[in-house]
């Protein structure tokens, strides 16, 4: 009767709360921890020679108010975190050690989650995400063989909610700057009859964004349903998302604000957004496109089968399918594209129409609005088996993937229409991406203080596409991808390690269209100090990288805010990185983490003034020197935390030609969180307050931009000069979200 009760109230008011778990949500037996064999394939402990960080449900709740998951993870160490829309929510991005978001591996209870073609990942779908999440691991550098994409930069692993033993339910909901408002419920009927439950989330997020006109309409859901014995556990997942934003993913950029009129200064006119922008035939500015919108859905279905065979033996095999569906809509402006942009897209021409006569005069450009749509599926399967006997500890496994996408263009209004359909389409694309990897896992302890680490992983990769964009393309690649890695004991406390790696990548899609790509070859060599005891840690590791034909970020944008990469011949990262957790006493502790890096293309070349340059060893496009964070909690009561969280990320290029004018200053930020729990008699297990104040001293920087270069032959004849441009993505001042969430 009470999961009946509890399963109403939490559907009742199914749009009333956002849910923020604690460690009592989630009450486990041993049996319920086979939850860990979903991720135990990809996942390390602090025995193995991986650099990692681990983030918890009860680390993740106090802050869990809206914001997306990458901005969650901002305080661990190496992580620069941005934010399109300047405040959290909508489109965010993360960069690990310096590397973007294609090539930080994500995956969800094992299940690759980066789009297969472009490689990145867009949390926007899965808004709210967080509330369904256990436990994530952050692994940096080319870490453990996982799923998916190889990872040059870092791997992202998340496992979704455990099985919970009691029944609860809670509804929460929270407000804050920019008109945000929050609101999820949550659900479980625990174990029902000692083996079934079922557990499920819905969310809803709004905001209208610190950029203008950055708006976001978010709706997400989550439900689980799973069978759980002795040996057992089975687990089916559907989950997705829908998700409605303004477009705000082409930032600030100066030199097209003052073209068109406006203020071009970021002090006064930091929140200045370009999309969607209307003139009429003469250049005189008329407003804004009302739907100049990013429109998607994504759902997501696994199905899990955990067995535990023997003590010694235990399997993991799951089935996935991705099904994704949406458009960006765009206003194009025929004054705008020919004049400021010099874009060939108004012209008809770029459409394949035939120019109108309009009272005698042929038409060659044109406004009109349109729709770019991608329609994929992905689907698959991933498998593992685990065997620990005496000092050996076995695993073996892999994943088979294939993505089918369609892209296609349709023109849904002209101003000189002639025969064309509304809805016609001006382009269709078609692409499919087939991905079989199979890994091989060892750890042998040899007694005393040694233990030793091997992982070998094949990939193969078949890539085809058929667009305007990327051409014809046809391509197959064979990995082999080798680790081998040794861990010291020093005593009960502490332990060394070292680890040598070899990763290798294939181009994505906007390579392709970017020129002719080479796949892409790291080595990795990590040499790391573990130091833990009564509750305190202390970490330190260094780290070389070394790339062939490494595909870095150029500081360009293409047509849709996506960033440009470009293979670079040889280049290398060389960091430290540092992290401590330090308890003063009962009430306080301080969480601090460094990393220095020094990040270099070696003997870069550079096409300047019309003659290819020598430029030598050169900094890697959006890699700072310095990252820093720093978090700390304070109790002055029981079930009162304050907590003070500082980043701190120094001055990084955004190109890759050491250009002053590239220069992305240093900045800081600090929030501030308070969270009190009541714990009342009846009704509710407990009601927690929480309020989060970003950017508490009112900074005002931008976390992101880009930088781009043109050859301008024109001005002067007979002589050719690159012209330098750059664009930022300037992030809120101070703002706040406050939140309750009540439990039952």
């Amino acid at each position: 009767m009470k999961n009946a009760i509890l399963l109403g109230i939490s559907l009742g008011f199914g749009w009333l709360g956002a849910a923020q778990e604690t460690p009592k949500d989630t009450t486990k037996t041993d049996e319920i921890r086979l939850d860990e064999v979903l991720v135990s394939a990809v996942r390390v402990t602090r025995e193995a020679p991986v650099t990692f960080s681990n983030l918890t449900k009860a680390r993740i709740a106090p802050r869990n108010l809206g914001q997306d998951i990458p901005v969650l993870m901002n305080y661990l160490p190496s992580v620069v975190t941005t934010s399109d829309a300047g405040a959290g929510i909508g489109y965010t991005g993360i960069r690990v050690r310096g590397s973007d978001a294609t090539r930080v591996n994500v995956t969800i209870n094992g299940i690759p989650y980066n789009d297969a073609e472009s490689q990145g990942t867009f949390w926007v779908n899965m808004p709210d995400f967080a509330s369904s999440t256990e436990s994530l691991q952050l692994q940096r550098g080319v870490g453990t063989s996982t799923n998916g994409a190889g990872a040059f930069g870092a791997s992202l692993n998340i496992l979704t909610d455990a099985v919970s033993q009691e029944a609860y339910g809670e509804i929460s909901a929270s407000a804050g700057s920019f008109n945000t408002l929050k609101a999820t419920a949550k659900f479980s009927t625990g174990l029902i009859n000692d083996h079934f439950e079922l557990s499920g989330r819905l969310s809803r997020i709004a905001s209208d964004g610190y950029i203008d006109r950055a708006s976001s309409d978010l709706d997400s859901y989550f439900l689980q349903g799973a069978f759980l014995s002795d040996k057992t556990l089975v687990k089916a997942l559907l989950f997705g998302g829908h998700e409605i934003t303004y477009q705000s993913w082409y930032g600030f950029d100066p030199s097209v604000i003052s073209a068109i009129g406006e203020d071009p200064s970021l002090e006064t006119n930091r929140r200045f957004n370009i999309a969607g922008i209307q003139f009429d035939e003469a250049g005189t500015f008329e407003g804004f496109y009302p739907n100049q919108v990013d429109n998607y859905k994504q759902d997501h279905f696994q199905l899990h089968w955990n067995q535990q065979w023997s003590s010694s033996w235990q399997s993991n095999i799951a089935f996935h399918y991705t099904r994704g569906r949406g458009f960006f809509e765009e206003y194009v402006d025929a004054w705008y594209y020919t004049n400021v942009l010099f874009a060939p897209d108004a012209e008809l021409a770029f459409l394949g129409l035939e120019p109108p006569v309009v009272n005698g005069q042929e038409i060659t450009t044109m406004d009109y609005a349109r729709r770019r749509w991608l329609d994929n599926d992905f689907y698959g399967t991933v498998f593992s088996s685990a065997y620990q006997e005496g000092p050996w500890q076995l695993t073996l496994g892999g994943g088979w993937n294939t993505y089918r996408g369609d892209h296609f263009g349709e023109v849904i209004w002209a101003r000189y229409a002639g025969d064309l359909d509304p809805g016609a389409r001006y382009y269709e694309d078609d692409s499919r991406k087939d991905d079989l990897n199979l890994f091989a896992k060892a750890n042998y302890n040899a007694g005393g203080n040694w233990r030793f680490f091997a992982d070998l992983q094949y990939r193969g990769v078949s890539y085809r596409a058929n667009a305007r964009e990327t051409g014809l393309v046809d391509d197959q690649f064979r990995f082999f991808n080798p680790k081998l890695g040794l861990t010291y004991r020093l005593d009960a406390f502490q332990n060394l390690y070292a680890s040598y790696a070899v990763a290798n990548r294939e181009p994505n899609r906007n390579d392709y269209e970017n020129g002719n790509p080479k796949p892409e070859r790291l080595q990795d060599l990590e040499l790391g100090w573990r130091y833990q005891k009564e509750g305190a840690s202390l970490n330190a590791n260094l780290y070389y990288m070394r790339y062939r034909d490494q595909l870095v970020l150029t500081g360009e944008l293409n047509d849709v805010g996506a960033p440009l990469r470009a293979n670079v011949g040889d280049s290398y990262r060389l960091g430290l990185e540092i992290d401590a957790d330090i308890p003063w006493g009962s009430r306080v502790r301080w969480q601090p983490n460094l990393a220095l890096s020094t990040n270099r293309n070696v003997d870069f070349i550079f096409r300047r003034d019309g003659q290819l340059t020598n430029l030598g060893n050169t900094r890697i496009a959006f890699s700072p020197g310095v990252v820093a964070g720093s978090r700390l909690v304070v109790s002055p009561l029981e079930n009162f935390d304050v907590a003070l969280l500082t980043k701190y990320v120094g001055e990084q290029y955004m190109g890759n030609i050491d250009a002053e004018k590239s220069r992305l200053e240093a900045y800081s930020q600090t929030d501030l969180n308070l969270v009190y729990t009541w714990e009342p008699d009846r009704w509710f297990s407990g009601i927690t307050f929480s309020l989060l104040v970003n950017n508490l001293f009112d900074a005002r920087f931008s976390s992101n931009g880009y930088f781009y270069t043109f050859d301008d032959d024109f001005s002067n004849p007979g002589t050719v000069t690159t012209i330098e441009g750059v664009g930022y993505y300037p992030q809120a001042g101070i703002h706040f979200l406050a939140g309750a969430t009540f439990r039952f």
